[in-house]
């Protein structure tokens, strides 16, 4: 598609060009698929991915990258099992997976064009532009990932310069085609609580305009559940973002998505006010966007209702209760009032975290497990835990022996990934519990890693990570510290 199509093209024509990939064959984001590939059923499987052509998925991505699993001869299996269901196979397969030993498997089994995902730059040019050689002489179109040496694009400038560099890569030097060329350039979640990911759906949107406008022929698709996150358990909301994050992104260029195909809103049929709230979320228009949807959103979860704010009722309650209710609602405002009346009322400083705010945590983990509360509520409550504990860290500090903590953790996300909410949440709770947190922040280096575990003497070492190859990363790690004879234990989270 020229430029001046795509300049000129109504949202109706895109609409109509847009492609759903199905996303439920998947190990990795499918808790019922994986059950049924790891339980061996596979007829039970295959109804899944027809269910999936059935619900308008025009492409359907299957994926295998499952550490209990022998991933290469289940990806062989199962596209052997579709080769025989025409109503399957009357689709293109994604071949989806991190690792190029189960993408040549499946390269070898499918008939027709097959779509891989994906190659990038984050192993270096000569690794990308072998592997892209090969995908050219299997015929395959591929997608790139926003990825490169550095690590994953967050930003709209990041997310360019990687497509841009990668497209002049396969097309100026191995002549690959550019119509096979499928950018993914990083879908990330918003609405999370951090002012830093407010600009995220907005960055996606914007890198699409200008892929379309500057690399001729080349589409781009995304992985559409992630922008959601923040709201899981919440499918009306979930489906709302879903909806309204398409509708922009379409008309800037995207012609491609990895969906649900069977639980897509109709934009126009989204409650105004309700469409109206995710739009200030995903176009990031003004700075209490996720406050307020996050207000709005119980009223449209099963038989839930609008919160109204907080009125000043819960301050008659005993202190250990408003501490719990301060913390399940995110309120900073009385909070080192309550926690120094919890500390006069408490045999030792530490009691305080021990007892009323670990309760309250307690609260806040089950009722996000429930699905009855969302991401960025927890990372307010987390906040609130934090300004907590920093109030009665001086106290703590005059009554305890020096060295006396639990142990001291060093806390990093591996190298390739920029995700660390999860990491900063286990972080605060292990502060809490007297543990010493070093935390290194996102896209840390092996070498680094160990370097400042070696310095600091910890006693721990946790790695965090939400991507694929960061379990890779989480491996090599492991490996280094096994071959450099580091006695810790290495604890690994994420999703």
């Amino acid at each position: 598609m020229s430029k001046n199509e795509v300049e000129v093209e109504q949202p109706s024509q895109a609409s109509a060009n847009f492609v759903n990939v199905g996303e439920r064959t998947n190990v990795t984001g499918s808790a019922m698929f994986k059950r049924l590939i790891l339980e061996d059923d596979y007829e039970k499987a295959l109804d899944v991915a027809r269910q999936q052509v059935e619900n308008g998925a025009q492409i359907i991505d299957i994926n295998m990258d499952e550490a209990m699993l022998d991933s290469e001869a289940a990806m062989t299996r199962f596209l052997n099992l579709i080769a025989s269901e025409p109503d399957i196979s009357r689709v293109p397969i994604m071949i989806d997976s991190s690792k190029w030993s189960v993408i040549e498997a499946g390269l070898k089994c499918v008939q027709g064009k097959a779509i891989v995902n994906s190659i990038s730059l984050k192993e270096g040019e000569e690794n990308f532009l072998h592997q892209a050689t090969l995908l050219k002489r299997y015929g395959a179109a591929t997608v790139v990932m926003a990825f490169d040496e550095v690590g994953q694009a967050d930003t709209e400038d990041r997310k360019f310069e990687i497509c841009e560099r990668s497209y002049k890569l396969l097309t100026e030097k191995i002549g690959f085609p550019p119509q096979d060329i499928i950018f993914d350039p990083n879908i990330f979640a918003v609405a999370t609580g951090i002012e830093e990911h407010n600009n995220y759906a907005v960055d996606f949107i914007n890198a699409t305009r200008r892929i379309r406008q500057h690399l001729p022929h080349a589409h781009i698709s995304g992985g559409l559940s992630n922008v959601s996150f923040s709201f899981r358990g919440n499918n009306p909301v979930r489906e709302a973002m879903h909806s309204v994050f398409l509708f922009h992104a379409i008309k800037a260029g995207m012609d491609m998505g990895i969906v649900n195909a069977g639980q897509l809103e109709v934009y126009d049929q989204i409650p105004a006010e309700l469409k109206e709230a995710v739009e200030d979320v995903i176009l990031n228009r003004h700075d209490q966007a996720t406050d307020n949807l996050l207000e709005l959103a119980p009223k449209y979860q099963g038989g839930g209702k609008v919160q109204v704010k907080d009125n000043l009722e819960w301050r008659q309650l005993p202190v250990n209760k408003r501490l719990e209710h301060a913390l399940i609602r995110g309120i900073m405002d009385f909070i080192e009032e309550d926690t120094e009346a919890a500390r006069l009322e408490a045999d030792k400083p530490l009691h305080v975290i021990e007892g009323p705010l670990m309760d309250g945590m307690n609260v806040v983990g089950d009722l996000f497990g429930e699905g009855k509360m969302f991401l960025p509520q927890v990372v307010k409550s987390a906040r609130v835990m934090k300004k907590a504990v920093a109030y009665l860290n001086p106290f703590i500090e005059l009554e305890k022996d020096q060295g006396s903590s639990n142990g001291k953790i060093l806390l990093a996300t591996v190298k390739g990934d920029v995700h660390d909410i999860g990491k900063n949440i286990v972080g605060v709770v292990l502060q809490c519990n007297n543990f010493e947190i070093i935390d290194l922040g996102v896209m840390v280096p092996c070498a680094k890693l160990l370097q400042v575990a070696k310095e600091e003497n910890v006693d721990m070492i946790g790695l965090s990570g939400l991507i694929t190859p960061s379990l890779d990363e989480m491996v090599h790690v492991a490996k280094e510290m096994q071959r450099l004879d580091f006695d810790l234990p290495l604890l690994i989270g994420g999703a």
